[in-house]
């Protein structure tokens, strides 16, 4: 390729994401799907700007962001956490696939399809769109409800589904197809190649644990954070070129990779050293996939596209709600698994341009397969719709009577979200103190009663952009949260904080995990309070006082208790996701409590 292509093509692509993707995003579609559109325009097919050799040596490359992204997946599953999951991830996702594959493979076959092509399109359609189902469930506030998490528990047996698909594969292919790229694998005896492969495994698995952590330590005592995220990177590549010489996905390598690094103290570095890549190679990726979208297929048989793209969703929306009802999943949260999960996935296009390369599907059934996973991806968004304006407003008990919010006439250096119990309270002595307080909060019935009993308070959901414009954050030097929806907090922790950086956040905790996910989002343990702890410390103390204890004594033993929690919070907040560590730091940390509250006693007694 010549510089002058090379630049040439760069540029169309880097254009294409960051003129379409916002206008995706805005209309509600996602950033995907902004993808897959720009990569339609740009592609042979429509301007006719990328395409050719040029548009599969960049689908080729940014393979390597869902090795990047499978590894990083890994990241987050540690083998106990994975335990503890086991029930929703391997019992409703593996029924999932399972009966899902077998519905697509029976239909291809009664279409005409050999047994082999058939078991591949299955495996392929089978799958769900992780990248567009978390993010919708995320900007929708819907991760955090059973549906939502049984959805996540689905795409997650997918993601590692996809490892022995991949196996799967080249035992499918035609002859000789799928040892190509490994035929020096061939060449050793037959009882050896599989103890090879073997090796290869074990070898990533010791150096995640004993090597790569070494070598981590090493590259921090430097400094230099641009060689910690070269070395990410090696880690990667050079698992992925392991796998490929003996014979595995190189996804394989990377997801094994990052489980065993999963409980590394270098995990958090590794996220966010990988993350802009992982992102930019998924984005060239779309953008690759949709430049592939070959709409001569599509306008040649619009009638069977269309067919095939409402049969795949109504498809899975029936297996997935069939199944849902088996394991007694209700309400609206049975109708949120079954429509997110009705599409096609982007590992399709990885499994579609694999199977096309092992002669396993012909270039015509793999380009169809192709459009109808795009289109399906597409229609996501329209999914959630439907479940949002048609089916949850049906599960919902109280409907509340749509209220404009309130216009707001005044600016203050403190914005307090939510005037409930907790926040009653908070507000009403920070105004003792000559304070000036903006509130907003979003019950209408709760903001006609504190008007009744003289407070000013505006309505409104302080997660809406516009309405803390109104109420001036760009001048205010605090947001105080006592909000109750945990998924609302961290929609307006991450937004306050990615747009008015200035403006410090302190917020209201409901427990512990609660404060785990707020320290991920970057608020310090100083500015998250327990709501329960302090006030049960109050009730504690005057219930020893009663019984008898020194008041003095028993206000200081509360201030070394809030001390102690608030160390054994920072302890255990590197292993929460471990159980047993868990268990073991906080079993230790309280009997370091007891001994020291008895040392002070035995001095008192002295």
């Amino acid at each position: 390729m010549h510089d002058a292509n090379f630049f040439l093509s760069a540029f169309i692509y880097l254009a294409a994401a960051v003129l379409l993707v916002p206008v995706a995003h805005r209309l509600g579609l996602g950033s995907v799907l902004g993808y897959l559109i720009g990569g339609a325009l740009i592609g042979p097919f429509v301007l006719g700007w990328v395409g050719g050799e040029q548009g599969e040596e960049a689908l080729h490359f940014a393979e390597f962001g869902v090795v990047i992204m499978l590894f990083m997946i890994g990241l987050e599953l540690e083998p106990s956490r994975l335990w503890r999951m086991r029930g929703p991830i391997f019992g409703l996702g593996g029924m999932q696939v399972v009966f899902t594959g077998l519905a697509v493979m029976g239909i291809a076959m009664a279409c005409g399809l050999e047994y082999k092509p058939a078991i591949a399109t299955g495996m392929i359609l089978a799958l769900s769109s992780t990248a567009i189902v978390i993010q919708t469930l995320q900007e929708k506030a819907l991760m955090r409800t059973d549906g939502g998490a049984d959805s996540f528990a689905v795409l997650l047996f997918q993601d590692i589904a996809v490892i022995p698909m991949l196996a799967v594969f080249p035992l499918l292919a035609a002859g000789g197809a799928a040892t190509e790229h490994h035929g020096w694998l061939q060449t050793l005896p037959h009882w050896l190649q599989p103890l090879v492969t073997l090796g290869a495994v074990v070898a990533i698995v010791i150096a995640g644990q004993f090597v790569v952590p070494r070598g981590f330590a090493i590259l921090a005592k430097t400094g230099l954070r641009e060689l910690l995220t070269a070395a990410a990177l090696l880690l990667i590549v050079g698992v992925a070129l392991l796998m490929t010489q003996v014979g595995l996905s190189p996804a394989l390598g990377a997801f094994v990779a990052g489980v065993v690094l999963a409980g590394s103290h270098y995990r958090h570095e590794l996220e966010s050293n990988l993350e802009p890549f992982k992102g930019l190679l998924l984005g060239l990726f779309f953008l690759a996939v949709g430049a592939s979208l070959d709409f001569s297929v599509i306008a040649a048989k619009p009638l069977l596209v269309g067919v095939l793209v409402l049969g795949l969703i109504v498809l899975k929306t029936l297996v997935l709600f069939a199944i849902a009802t088996l394991l007694k999943i209700r309400g609206s949260h049975r109708w949120l698994l079954a429509l997110a999960l009705a599409q096609g996935g982007e590992f399709a296009f990885a499994l579609l341009s694999m199977a096309s390369q092992q002669q396993i599907l012909d270039a015509e059934n793999s380009k169809l397969l192709v459009a109808v996973v795009a289109l399906s991806m597409a229609v996501t968004p329209l999914l959630f719709i439907v479940y949002e304006r048609i089916i949850a407003p049906r599960y919902t008990a109280v409907s509340k009577e749509e209220r404009a919010p309130d216009p707001i006439d005044e600016h203050a250096p403190v914005i307090l979200a939510g005037f409930g119990r907790f926040g009653n309270f908070l507000g009403r002595f920070m105004m003792s103190q000559g304070v000036k307080v903006t509130v907003l909060e979003s019950d209408p019935d709760h903001v006609d009663m504190l008007r009744a009993f003289g407070f000013k308070v505006f309505y409104g959901d302080a997660t809406r952009l516009d309405l803390l414009h109104a109420a001036g954050i760009e001048q205010a030097c605090m947001l105080i949260i006592t909000l109750a929806d945990q998924s609302k907090v961290a929609r307006l922790v991450t937004e306050v904080r990615e747009k008015f950086p200035k403006v410090r956040i302190l917020v209201r905790a409901q427990d512990y995990d609660h404060r785990f996910e707020l320290l991920k989002l970057g608020i310090s343990a100083e500015d998250m309070v327990h709501e329960q702890m302090h006030s049960a410390l109050v009730l504690a103390t005057r219930a020893l006082q009663a019984l008898g204890k020194p008041a003095a004594a028993m206000e200081e033993a509360a201030r070394k208790w809030r001390r102690y929690d608030d160390e054994t919070m920072h302890l255990i907040v590197p292993v929460q996701d471990d159980f047993d560590a868990y268990a073991s730091i906080v079993r230790e940390r309280r009997v370091q409590l007891t001994q020291l509250f008895e040392k002070d006693r035995a001095e008192v007694e002295k």
